[in-house]
């Protein structure tokens, strides 16, 4: 990650109702950019509330960021949708920081707050109630364009134009990147399984689906003897 890694636009919603193929859904997703200084807690950012806490939320889903530089592709992806920062859901629309250069575990300042990478995003069917298309989650897992998941390592308050600071690296672990190929395209990569298992900062639900793939895949190669 080199030059300016930056906080483009800082989002937050509270939940709301929305109708999708006709039933209603109360959903976190609508999330609008706001001015001046903002508390980041462990759980949240001030103001901002996930509506169902059993799959949303939660310490290793606290801050969702999303890169500012996957808009272009997403204004080609979908012409003629209106798409302001916040659109994916994100509470960090960022500058500088992508899936590929971003390890699990590695950790940034971000006003004076201090935030971990923790995992990708897997999207549920909010995304495409957001975005009234059946195909949107299906697009949004081909693009790899996931975005990233932060926990809350110490609490502090935030704005938007706050420049992100590398605090330490994870060089060994898995990148955001690499945890998307295993989920999507190379589900069976002994190679990427056993660094995701190696990779201290992953959360125990990751560690557990992972642990489960790399059984199926060393079933799957004593099968194939």
């Amino acid at each position: 990650m080199a030059g300016m890694m930056k906080l483009i636009s800082l989002n937050v919603a509270r939940p709301r109702l929305t109708v999708y193929q006709g039933t209603t859904i109360n959903t976190g997703i609508f999330k609008q950019p706001v001015a001046g200084r903002v508390a980041l807690r462990t759980l949240n950012l001030d103001g901002d509330r996930q509506a169902d806490l059993s799959v949303h939320g939660g310490p290793f889903k606290a801050v969702y960021g999303y890169p500012s530089e996957h808009y272009p592709f997403w204004r080609r992806e979908l012409p003629g949708m209106e798409l302001p920062w916040g659109v994916f859901g994100e509470n960090f629309t960022t500058e500088g920081l992508s899936e590929s250069a971003l390890h699990i575990g590695d950790r940034l300042q971000i006003g004076s707050s201090i935030v971990m990478v923790r995992q990708t995003r897997t999207p549920c069917y909010k995304l495409a109630a957001k975005f009234q298309r059946d195909d949107m989650l299906d697009r949004f897992l081909d693009s790899g364009r996931s975005g990233f998941y932060f926990s809350v390592e110490q609490e502090g308050t935030v704005a938007a134009g706050d420049s992100f600071e590398l605090v330490s690296r994870e060089r060994q672990a898995l990148t955001i990147e690499e945890m998307n190929h295993a989920l999507v395209r190379d589900r069976y990569n002994r190679g990427l399984l056993e660094k995701a298992l190696a990779t201290p900062a992953l959360p125990e639900n990751w560690r557990d689906y992972f642990s489960r793939r790399l059984s199926a895949a060393d079933g799957a190669a004593v099968e194939a003897h």
